[in-house]
């Protein structure tokens, strides 16, 4: 079986055989990877400035196949001996894929950091793909990731048309997407179009599942079906990776760094008449005044709010921009252009509706738009702004990902300001409710020191030309400092 990529120039400018180096695979070797049930070969038809195509082929020794160890499901076989597996695109292809290209599907590339988050023009090719359903469900999988899909149908014989077609494709995508977002799709949906795999599902395959597709697969439509095809059918398994998959897209923004519940509040934002509960006064700093408790995630808005207004922005991208608090916030003060990004489609859907985007009057419609991206792609949309917001955003990311992050807004996107909002680890011990040594949420990567926070924010800003104050959001504490703290990045004079 065999598995083409072929890739133009990146968009933001090098070279298409720098393919080579995000790879690990140098174009100018054929290299052989032994798997449990046959060999993998790499090797480049083409190699240039221009144009570069990786192929994958995959030899799979039948009698090594049945002779392997473990439980094996044979409902995919014609026969135990005598099968499709050799020649179809099926999953031996993407578990072949998955460990030959290891570091590109995970995002690594330690010669070339810079190459991981370059966007590429790409052409996939796979002769033969077994599909139970048909070229609809090939469409109905690659078309929202961003892929152009040809997916024809192979005769059963072309000498006898009256046979009809097979479950087989001749499959090309083409699209512009990172190549470890090409990888990670291809290392799910082969399987999920095939709907059987040649090992024993077990509870495993959730974790995989969740790990591999990542965000795409948590806001894509189709996600119940690919759930349910990955793991075979098998309704247990789909319903624990359904709930994980839920649990990746819609998580509560305003929850996002508070150690306990903020209670109930009303449409407003305000705390209930009767005042906070002991639990919820954790979640609640003093006003100005020193008297009236304030949810710490409208004192977060209020603060980025007064920081927008102190730098003379005039439009602004909020990043991570959840439901739109934030975004209702600035439209409601006159900003006279607003965009907010965010790479869960729900909380875009929320958001919409709590700005009333489809019943807003021109004037104020004009001013503000919605769109689904990640903070560490580079992204037009985001360039041009007076002023960039990450509100409780990086803290939600690996750390390996952060250097993207900062290509993608500091470089890229460069805004004359940037304005960061992340937890204060050191403040956690002020919450009784939080055991010792835990993060605030569930979904934070980690949580900086303010030590930590500054030596991050400093580096970052002499890298590309910024500087940075750090301010405190919250009561600043004697000994342990506030809540949450503050970067306020502005452009040097030497951009």
């Amino acid at each position: 079986m065999l598995l083409t990529m072929t890739a133009g120039a990146p968009v933001a400018g090098g070279r298409a055989d720098d393919l080579g180096f995000l790879l690990h695979k140098h174009p100018a070797r054929v290299q052989a990877f032994e798997q449990a049930f046959g060999v993998a070969q790499v090797f480049y038809p083409r190699a240039d400035e221009d144009r570069c195509t990786v192929a994958l082929l995959l030899e799979v020794d039948p009698v090594a196949l049945v002779r392997g160890n473990g439980q094996r499901d044979q409902g995919f076989s014609l026969a135990q001996y005598v099968n499709d597996r050799p020649y179809a695109a099926s999953s031996m292809l993407a578990v072949a894929l998955g460990r030959v290209f290891r570091s590109a599907l995970g995002g690594r590339c330690a010669p070339r950091p810079e190459l991981v988050d370059l966007v590429w023009p790409l052409e996939v090719r796979l002769p033969a793909v077994p599909v139970r359903g048909g070229a609809a469900v090939v469409e109905r999988l690659f078309l929202p990731l961003g892929w152009d899909v040809e997916a024809t149908p192979i005769p059963l014989d072309p000498e006898v048309p009256a046979w009809g077609d097979s479950r087989y494709v001749d499959l090309r995508l083409s699209g512009t997407l990172r190549v470890a977002d090409a990888l990670s799709h291809l290392y799910v949906l082969l399987p999920t179009l095939d709907a059987a795999k040649h090992y024993w599902v077990g509870d495993d395959e959730v974790d995989k599942l969740v790990r591999a597709g990542g965000l795409w697969l948590a806001t894509h439509p189709a996600r119940e079906e690919i759930a349910r095809r990955y793991l075979a059918h098998r309704r247990t398994l789909a319903a624990s990776a359904m709930a994980r998959l839920a649990e990746v897209d819609d998580t509560a923004p305003d929850d996002l760094d508070d150690a306990v519940p903020t209670g109930d509040v009303d449409d407003a934002g305000s705390p209930p008449e009767e005042g906070p509960s002991e639990a919820t006064t954790h979640a609640l700093t003093l006003d100005a005044a020193g008297d009236t408790p304030v949810p710490l995630a409208r004192l977060r808005r209020d603060t980025v709010l007064a920081v927008l207004r102190e730098v003379g922005a005039h439009s602004v991208v909020d990043l991570g921009c959840g439901e739109g608090e934030l975004l209702s916030l600035l439209l409601a003060e006159g900003f006279e252009r607003l965009l907010g990004v965010d790479v869960s489609v729900r909380a875009l859907q929320s958001a919409s509706r709590r700005l009333h985007l489809d019943t807003l009057p021109d004037r104020l419609r004009t001013r503000v738009e919605l769109a689904q991206s990640s903070v560490t792609y580079t992204d037009a949309r985001v360039g041009g702004f007076d002023a960039a917001v990450l509100m409780e955003v990086v803290e939600h990311l690996d750390p390996p990902r952060l250097a993207a992050l900062e290509r993608a807004v500091l470089a890229a996107a460069a805004p004359a300001t940037l304005v960061v909002t992340t937890p204060n680890a050191e403040h956690n011990v002020r919450y009784p409710d939080l055991a010792a040594g835990h993060l605030r949420h569930h979904d934070h990567r980690f949580e900086w020191t303010r030590a930590e926070f500054a030596a991050w924010a400093g580096a970052a800003a002499e890298r590309y030309g910024y500087t940075v104050e750090l301010r405190p959001v919250g009561v600043d504490d004697p000994e342990v400092g506030p809540p949450t703290q503050l970067a306020l990045f502005r452009a040097g004079a030497a951009r």
